[in-house]
């Protein structure tokens, strides 16, 4: 890997060449055009060794024994922890690993309808009739169904702001709907449909106006532009490893101390506790109260890496790169007749999430047929259903873009998207 200096652009063929699985052909010998990383990304070789050399070498379970391997693992596990939360902006004591985005949310969740919590915070996490979460249309089922599962079970109210016709949030109501009944405001950073980025100080600054709670939903942000959550002021974030670089499994709830001080744990067991008697148990400080069990030790090791290669390479080099992709893609796109675009159509404050619709060709047999070109796409409703009725469509053809991805993979999807139209007589 090249590491590239702050006014330099992204080697692209450097970066490729760290990536093993770019190189494979699919579909009788086609070269893979990988557009499907907003689901998940692809690993460099960096990261594999990473996760590969802690296997060979230092594997052991961590926090617990006193053996060489045991002290190694540990090290490596909480070297992770540390790189990670400087990476967001945040200590490595706010930093909790989770086996991915969707754990941490139903963790604040589930911290909300227990009637556990205790401390200097504890009315804020304390949850009933009367009381409202506020989320937005844009949600990923993983920020949307716990808060209804919330409401369900404690009589509370779930609030929505909706989009504008520009598919941007749309604000005007926000003081009418973040009020003093709001206990949290759960919101997407970046729809992983429409691409949009959405503001987050006048969430958050509304929020704290009124005693209300956030969290923000960083998967697919922190993996594309530079994300600081103590900046940002945001009371909770999540993110997955597996969509910036990292293996599956491993994922990452940011939370202010004193609130994850306050918070029940979700999961009870082994190395999360402080003492254990046969009557009653205290628990270990954060982070490792929701940390209950042998964690995720490799795979952890495997996100350090991947976030020392993304530092390496600089997270503005990433964003540059992916806002070239994305106003190519774009244009290239909104050129062929037929074509819908289901997202911003201006590339300010909007990422390398492209959905559309191609005119007489269903989602999935455009899909259908970009893979037989040897093009990876995500078709359907992406976890987002809601929002799609929304946008007024059932399903979307979704192309992402990433730091190893160029120029010709944009053309390569447009000369795909009209082999598609010419293959169901749709062609104009």
């Amino acid at each position: 890997m090249t590491t590239t200096t702050a006014n330099t652009p992204l080697d692209v063929a450097a970066v490729r060449a760290d990536f093993p699985i770019l190189s494979r052909t699919v579909r009788d010998g086609k070269p893979l055009v990988y557009l499907d990383s907003g689901a998940t990304s692809q690993r460099p070789v960096q990261v594999l060794d990473a996760e590969r050399r802690f296997l060979e070498t230092s594997n052991a379970a961590v926090h617990r024994g006193a053996h060489q391997l045991a002290e190694e693992a540990t090290d490596a596990y909480e070297y992770a922890r540390a790189r990670t939360a400087e990476f967001v902006g945040a200590d490595p004591g706010e930093l909790v690993f989770t086996k991915n985005a969707t754990e941490g949310i139903n963790l604040v969740a589930y911290a909300m309808s227990n009637a556990a919590t205790a401390g200097p915070e504890a009315e804020r996490f304390r949850v009933g009739p009367g009381d409202e979460i506020v989320i937005t249309a844009m949600e990923h089922h993983a920020n949307l169904v716990p808060w209804q599962q919330l409401c369900q079970r404690t009589g509370a109210t779930l609030r929505w702001l909706d989009l504008t016709d520009g598919f941007r949030l749309d604000l005007s109501n926000l003081d009418e709907l973040v009020n003093e009944r709001t206990k949290i405001v759960a919101f997407v950073h970046q729809s992983n449909v429409l691409g949009t980025v959405n503001p987050v100080a006048p969430i958050v600054a509304r929020a704290k106006e009124v005693g209300a709670l956030t969290l923000l939903d960083a998967c697919q942000s922190v993996p594309h532009f530079p994300v600081n959550f103590s900046a940002l002021g945001v009371d909770f974030a999540v993110f997955s490893g597996h969509k910036m670089l990292a293996p599956s499994g491993i994922g990452v709830l940011y939370g202010r101390r004193e609130l994850l001080e306050a918070m029940p744990p979700f999961l009870t067991g082994g190395s999360m506790i402080e003492l254990v008697t046969m009557e009653r148990t205290t628990f270990a400080p954060p982070p490792q109260k929701f940390e209950a069990g042998v964690p995720m030790t490799s795979q952890a090791v495997g996100l350090g890496a991947a976030v020392d290669y993304l530092t390496a390479i600089g997270m503005d080099r990433v964003e540059a790169h992916e806002h070239t992709l994305t106003e190519a893609a774009v244009a290239a796109l909104a050129e062929i007749d037929g074509v819908r675009l289901i997202g911003p159509s201006e590339s300010k404050d909007r990422g390398a999430t492209i959905a559309f619709v191609i005119d007489g060709v269903h989602p999935h047999d455009a899909g259908q047929v970009l893979d037989s070109l040897g093009i990876a796409v995500r078709v359907g409703h992406h976890c987002a259903w809601p929002l799609h009725r929304v946008c007024q469509v059932p399903a979307t053809v979704r192309a992402t873009f990433y730091l190893y991805n160029d120029l010709s993979e944009v053309d390569a999807l447009a000369n795909g998207v009209r082999e598609a139209q010419k293959f169901f007589g749709v062609a104009r």
